[in-house]
């Protein structure tokens, strides 16, 4: 049974909205290892996001800066002394290339989770409380769509909309717009199915019975109800975009290095120099795509244990220990007396 009260009651009004936040809330409810798994989720994302907020004042290059007023870099030196992490065949400040690699990162996720989000919600409330034929073509564009292989869309699309390779802004839209692609058919069929679902609700049926119109009733009742599982597609969503955005840099159909600094095109640069035994051009930006996939799949996984009473522990009344649900018996019991 769910501690969050529902949308629109007077206990749900009652609680802060700071504490009704979905990642607040979900931090609150959890306790032991989910706690744990919640907190480290956060540090990973939060030192990613702060990365690329502060990457002007982080990183000590540009992402294409190849000299400085000492002269030019040199090439595939080892870590250490002003190029902490060495730089690349090219010559490039690894350090550098990963910080400003963050920031292109969070572009791509922005844009791409957000149009996404924004098409498929609509497409889903649409298509659910409408049904009829409009529903049937709908599902099966988003089933052909889902079909396809995620990467294969993603690099169709990139090569449909910029060649392959373009500048930062070229590319980062190509990105987003290719990774949007394959997203939206997920948050339809969320969407969609809890439309279906909240469409035979006595308070869908009561706002029919006042004269509320559909698209009312959609935006006003179905829509706050229906999407409450956002933050988790959103937070597993990211992730994807990042490795899909990785792929695609590796691939060769990412962003110019000239034009942006992108984690996937580094380790595709990195691979001649594996076998000389250069490790810290690949290790590095591999690295950043462990850590920050890492901790949005964390507070994604964390989101959706709590958003389960079956698998969410709770803390007992007037104790502190985790456990399982201690309060059902009592009011099972109780029901049972009232009985």
């Amino acid at each position: 049974m769910s501690t969050n009260p529902p949308v629109g009651t007077a206990a749900g009004r009652n609680v802060p909205l700071l504490k009704r936040l979905p990642v607040i809330s979900h931090f609150n409810k959890s306790v032991g290892l989910q706690r744990g798994m919640l907190v480290i989720g956060l540090v990973l994302t939060g030192i990613f996001l702060l990365t690329a907020a502060f990457a002007p004042l982080i990183a000590p290059y540009s992402f294409a800066q190849l000299s400085d007023a000492e002269g030019g870099f040199p090439t595939q030196q080892p870590p250490g002394g002003k190029h902490l992490w060495g730089t690349t065949v090219g010559g490039y400040d690894v350090f550098s290339r990963v910080v400003w690699g963050s920031q292109t990162a969070v572009f791509v996720i922005v844009v791409a989770v957000i149009l996404s989000i924004f098409a498929g919600v609509i497409l889903g409330l649409v298509s659910g409380y409408l049904g009829g034929w409009l529903d049937r073509i709908l599902v099966v564009i988003a089933d052909a769509i889902y079909a396809f292989p995620s990467l294969l869309v993603a690099i169709v699309m990139a090569i449909v909309i910029s060649g392959g390779q373009s500048s930062l802004l070229g590319g980062v839209l190509a990105a987003a717009f290719s990774i949007t692609v394959v997203f939206i058919p997920q948050y339809f069929r969320v969407i969609r199915a809890e439309t279906i679902r909240l469409k035979a609700e006595p308070f869908v049926e009561s706002a029919k019975v006042v004269g509320a119109s559909s698209f009312r009733i959609m935006t006003r009742h179905i829509y706050r109800n229906a999407t409450r599982t956002l933050p988790l597609i959103f937070t597993l969503n990211a992730s994807e975009a990042i490795l899909t955005l990785a792929a695609l840099g590796f691939l060769g159909f990412g962003i110019e290095p000239s034009s942006a600094s992108e984690w996937g095109f580094d380790l595709k640069q990195a691979l001649a120099d594996t076998t000389s035994g250069i490790w810290w051009t690949g290790v590095f930006p591999g690295l950043a795509i462990v850590w920050t996939v890492l901790g949005l799949t964390l507070v994604g996984e964390s989101i959706n244990d709590l958003n389960d009473p079956r698998i969410r522990g709770r803390k007992r009344a007037g104790s502190g220990k985790s456990g399982p649900d201690s309060t059902a018996p009592a009011a099972l019991e109780a029901e049972s007396r009232v009985l």
